[in-house]
């Protein structure tokens, strides 16, 4: 065999394998049954606020008070941003679901007939930007709610 050949071959397998590599790596984010938001996580708190400012502020609000009658659809049929504070459903819902509506949108969960503008972050927000948010968002909540939001993601599916 000659050297040019033996290199092109040695180039391919490398590449396979570093490809294989990547490919066999789970997933960053995990779903979990006991939750997987840190609202006592100051740093990741921190770089959700800022995240949450810059992508999310302008529709849920800079306090997190939502749009107004937010339980009513809009005249073209849309239903208006929700408040993420201890006022709204947020906290209701399950780490995983949170995660999931935020980074595929709701129209996913809730079909295609559901109007909302609730953008999917898939490929505009990583799996940790989307995280980080959501601790943010669950860090500003009362310690009651922030219990009752442990106890539902502690509960089986």
């Amino acid at each position: 065999m000659n050297k040019s050949l033996v290199l092109i071959l040695s180039g391919i397998i490398l590449v396979g394998g570093v490809a294989a590599f990547f490919i066999m790596q789970p997933p960053k984010y995990q779903p979990s049954t006991t939750g997987f938001l840190k609202p006592g996580n100051l740093e990741l708190v921190a770089q959700g606020e800022l995240i949450y400012e810059q992508s999310c502020a302008a529709c849920h609000g800079v306090n997190l008070e939502g749009q107004d009658n937010w339980r009513s659809p809009d005249e073209e049929g849309f239903l208006p941003a929700p408040p993420h504070d201890e006022s709204g459903h947020t906290w209701h819902h399950r780490d995983e679901l949170l995660f999931d509506l935020t980074k595929f949108g709701s129209a996913a969960f809730a079909g295609e007939n559901f109007k909302s503008r609730m953008p999917q972050f898939e490929g505009l927000l990583s799996d940790e930007d989307i995280i980080a948010v959501l601790s943010y968002i669950k860090s500003t909540w009362p310690e009651e709610i922030q219990k009752r939001h442990d106890e539902l993601d502690a509960q089986p599916q």
